[in-house]
């Protein structure tokens, strides 16, 4: 890249997710649907742990900051990709699908540090209960959510900065809904193809690094309450069960995007579609249809709404 090459494409062109009319409106739907229960569902639970003054500890803390990611995390691309489902010509500035780079890979590298906090926060409960207010605190707490947000904007400035510098003139046409680096780095005149298998390469081994470290947190969980069976840490160990699956969720398709990509088109862009839909969709669901307290604080609210109904 000299001074000659600089950036002539002014937009790109996203083929989106299928070519057939009906189909489109179909998804329109679907998605649209989808969207409004991420964000409704997202902001319950907000709404919920903000007001109901039982959910006010450092673990319901944590899962407010994993909603608010999580809709960030579908508003991203979703509204975007719905709202393209009833256009012909499917477009993006420059300036938008750097965006799009930019706030995808800061979003999921501040969701892998918070789940990694989120784990470390029941290690705390069940193997460390008599400390745990005074370890979890709301200052240390605010420290371990601030310190997940400046890693994720490092993790997806880095991204964008080097992609901003790639010489783009004239291919733009993306097989896709939004922005995805492989993709974009792939339409720069130039050989990518080593900077695509290092990019990949380094969001495999962020990705990897992450899994593992929650793993073994965990498996150090589960021995902890094996050996104690004590009623607190059982008590402690019911909420793993939901951060095992929402971890599950997150890094299963992030592993077939970046550390394994299949190369199958319609496959990638399944994967696609259920980090940046199901993955947020299925957070709320899990948190709330398996957590007695949420359900408890859920009862308590409808009660309230329904008595100041009455009361008016």
């Amino acid at each position: 890249m000299h001074g000659e090459n600089q950036t002539v494409v002014s937009e790109f062109i996203f083929w989106g997710l299928a070519n057939s009319k009906n189909l489109q409106v179909l998804f329109f739907l679907i998605f649209l649907m989808l969207y409004l229960l991420i964000v409704s569902g997202n902001i319950v639970i907000l709404i919920l742990i903000t007001t109901d003054p039982y959910l006010h500890s450092p673990m319901y803390f944590l899962l407010a900051n994993l909603s608010f990611i999580d809709m960030w995390l579908s508003s991203n691309t979703t509204p975007k990709m719905i709202t393209d489902f009833l256009r012909e010509n499917k477009t993006i500035s420059f300036a938008g699908c750097m965006s799009q780079v930019f706030f995808s890979h800061c979003i999921v590298g501040a969701e892998m540090v918070l789940l990694v906090v989120m784990a470390y926060d029941r290690y705390v409960a069940i193997c460390k209960p008599l400390h745990y207010f005074t370890i979890m605190n709301l200052k240390r707490c605010t420290g371990l959510v601030l310190a997940s947000w400046t890693v994720g904007f490092i993790h997806g400035i880095s991204y964008v900065l080097v992609v901003m510098q790639l010489p783009f003139c004239g291919p733009n046409k993306i097989d896709s809904f939004f922005c995805d680096m492989p993709l974009v780095i792939k339409l720069a005149c130039m050989d990518s193809h080593d900077l695509n298998t290092l990019m990949n390469a380094e969001c495999g081994v962020l990705a990897v690094t992450f899994f593992v470290v929650l793993l073994i947190s965990y498996t150090y969980i589960l021995i902890t309450v094996h050996q104690s069976l004590n009623v607190g840490a059982l008590k402690a160990l019911s909420t793993c069960s939901a951060h095992i699956t929402v971890v599950m969720v997150f890094f299963v398709p992030c592993f077939f995007i970046y550390v394994w990509p299949l190369s199958i088109t319609w496959l990638d862009k399944f994967f696609a579609v259920f980090y940046s839909v199901f993955t947020p969709l299925l957070n709320p669901a899990i948190y709330t249809l398996r957590n007695k307290e949420m359900k408890n604080a859920m009862k308590r609210f409808i009660g309230k709404f329904l008595g100041a109904m009455g009361n008016s």
